[in-house]
């Protein structure tokens, strides 16, 4: 069971496109992530705009998601539970702050492009974990 959890980050290891896409999107989130907290004030107004309940946690939850995950991602650790969760919040960005509030930038742009790689990440990931290793 716990060789099987790992078996999606061995296999996105060994392909080169999935390990580029997992450390550039990793970099991207650590980014991401590490503005809403050196801009908070600027971020929770933003948050709280977007009409979403509890604007100041789940600024700070983003955040940590966003570094976190994106740690994790370009270490090529967790591959498949991190991009689901990650996926998750980057629809939660395009519906509350894209489509909501009419935030092109990044909303509309950055977060569909990292949305796709997150279910290219999950696709992969376990597509090259069942893939025989020869």
């Amino acid at each position: 069971m716990l060789s099987m959890s790992f078996a999606p980050d061995a296999a996105v290891g060994r392909d080169r496109a999935a390990a580029k896409v997992a450390i550039v999107t990793g970099v991207i989130f650590i980014l991401a992530g590490l503005v809403k907290f050196a801009f908070h004030a600027w971020e929770l107004r933003a948050f709280r705009a977007f009409g979403l309940p509890w604007p100041s946690a789940l600024e700070i939850l983003a955040g940590v998601l966003e570094v976190g995950g994106g740690v994790l991602l370009a270490l090529r650790l967790l591959i498949v539970p991190v991009a689901l969760i990650l996926a998750a919040t980057m629809v939660v960005a395009i519906g509350a702050s894209g489509i909501g509030h009419g935030d092109v930038i990044p909303s509309l742009t950055l977060a569909p492009a990292l949305l796709a790689a997150m279910v290219f990440l999950l696709v992969r990931g376990r597509a090259l974990a069942r893939a025989p290793s020869w």
